[in-house]
């Protein structure tokens, strides 16, 4: 878990008498400043940086002596300056700070506050670093040159960055210590401290209650499953106001279940709860956030294992609602529990849009790769909506398709639907699971997104550390914001 925070205060550009280190962010090809930085520090800047394009994440360390505690200049490419640019060069640094107390930030004094405002959360988030073990928490001073208050853009940013801190701490926790029980804990935990309200079905509650899905996957486990319904309620509500649903998949681990994966493919299922991480995440920073929308996140939570008590290929499941299923896998266990928390949302909480998140799908990860999440929505206004926020938040999506033509590929002639595609066979299978979905959402307006390839990441790069990325958080939140604007 991270133990770098940062305190942020705006400041006229001549304040670096108790910088450190001085970071000075510029786009492609801009040279502002640089004269009267370099005869500050008594350098010759223009011989350092003569390779310097300025392109995104380009970083030119350069040694200072003779300034009191001032040892560095970092100079940071943003590429033509644009917010992504800006939070992928504050990502890059953030990795070279450790040794500092003290920074001063020049070059983002008359940029927009939706720079300035992912600036924070590059800094935020590119600073993160995850261990088990207890870690001295260090504290960076940051300050930042400004023409004008930043107050709100800093405080959203650092909102975001702390959301996605949460995200990627509660993915990476090795699954011997996140039973479903832990996540559970988690979310009490968050809801106790952001005054949010909260419900936890565990037990012989989730089967009186029929959900189904989530009591078959969970029932090989030794640890329980559960459904966690945590709500934010805005200071007023009116009839105008907006209801968001967010339904997380929050598999602690995934063996496959009886249909058993490799051992290989075991040893990233620590992450497959990081649709209910981004949830839970998003809910933390709804609640500092205070939007006037009402939200409501659903972390449909269970552990697939192997045992006596398993679920098997073959069982019919009965969903929230009424609708059987036929099991035929049960290394596709995400969709049967997001079956039964959208079926909930849909026909208990009326919401105005639902939005799930889940490492549903190998099949995504094949098509888009590693980078882009694959989202699915039953309208272009909910799509375009999500792709507005998406891209504010830096996090890549593609539309894909929900194609009529496969859903007879779910047939199933003991139930009224095959969990997965049979039969026709016809490939797509993030398109199948994502038609299998929306069968439990009614007709409401919805969006799918299935995020098994930028959840995980093997390297670190950018913005992201390898392990749990928690890819989708900030997305949530521009999104839940967006119905506030």
């Amino acid at each position: 878990m991270t133990s770098t925070q940062f305190q942020f205060q705006t400041s006229a550009r001549e304040r670096i008498a108790d910088a450190t280190a001085i970071i000075m962010v510029t786009p492609a090809r801009v040279r502002t400043g640089f004269k009267d930085l370099a005869k500050t520090l008594g350098i010759d800047l223009a011989d350092h940086l003569k390779e310097f394009t300025g392109e995104p994440s380009e970083l030119f360390s350069i040694s200072i002596d003779g300034h009191d505690h001032l040892t560095d200049l970092y100079v940071i490419g943003s590429g033509t300056g644009g917010p992504e640019g800006v939070r992928l060069a504050a990502a890059t640094v953030a990795r070279r700070l450790a040794q500092h107390t003290h920074l001063h930030v020049l070059g983002l004094e008359e940029v927009d506050d939706a720079r300035f405002r992912a600036f924070v959360e590059g800094l935020v988030i590119g600073s993160y670093r995850f261990s088990v073990k207890k870690v001295p928490a260090t504290t960076i001073q940051v300050s930042m040159a400004t023409s004008r208050s930043r107050k709100a853009a800093i405080a959203r940013g650092q909102v975001t960055g702390s959301a996605v801190h949460l995200g990627r701490d509660l993915a990476n926790t090795p699954s011997n210590i996140k039973t479903p029980q832990w996540l559970v804990a988690q979310a009490n935990k968050v809801a106790k401290a952001h005054g949010l309200d909260i419900d936890v079905r565990t037990g012989a509650r989730l089967a009186r209650e029929g959900f189904g899905g989530i009591v078959a996957v969970g029932a090989g486990s030794q640890h329980r499953p559960a459904l966690v319904e945590l709500r934010y309620r805005p200071k007023k509500v009116t009839a105008q106001t907006k209801r968001l649903v967010l339904v997380g998949k929050g598999i602690t681990f995934d063996s496959g279940g009886l249909s058993l994966k490799p051992a290989d493919a075991m040893v990233p299922m620590k992450t497959d709860m990081s649709g209910s991480a981004a949830v839970l995440a998003a809910m933390q920073a709804t609640a500092q956030l205070q939007p006037n929308v009402e939200v409501i996140g659903l972390l449909a939570i269970a552990e697939n294992m192997i045992s006596g008590s398993a679920f098997r290929p073959s069982d019919v499941i009965t969903h929230f609602g009424g609708t059987t299923v036929e099991v035929l896998n049960t290394d596709a266990e995400g969709r049967l529990v997001l079956a039964d928390a959208l079926a909930y949302a849909d026909l208990t909480l009326n919401p105005d849009v639902i939005v799930d998140i889940a490492t549903l799908t190998g099949a995504a990860s094949l098509g888009l790769g590693r980078i882009h999440g694959a989202m699915y929505a039953t309208s272009s206004a909910v799509a375009k909506r999500w792709q507005k926020a998406a891209t504010a938040a830096g996090e890549p999506v593609w539309q894909m398709p929900l194609v009529d033509e496969y859903a007879g590929s779910l047939a199933s002639t003991v139930a009224d639907l095959g969990h997965i595609s049979t039969g026709e066979k016809v490939g797509a299978g993030s398109i199948t699971a994502a038609l299998f979905l929306q069968h439990f959402v009614g007709n409401r307006a919805w969006i799918h997104l299935d995020i098994a390839g930028p959840a995980r990441s093997d390297t670190d790069k950018g913005l992201i550390n390898r392990g749990g990325t928690a890819y989708g958080t900030a997305s949530l939140i521009r999104w839940i914001e967006s119905f506030s604007e």
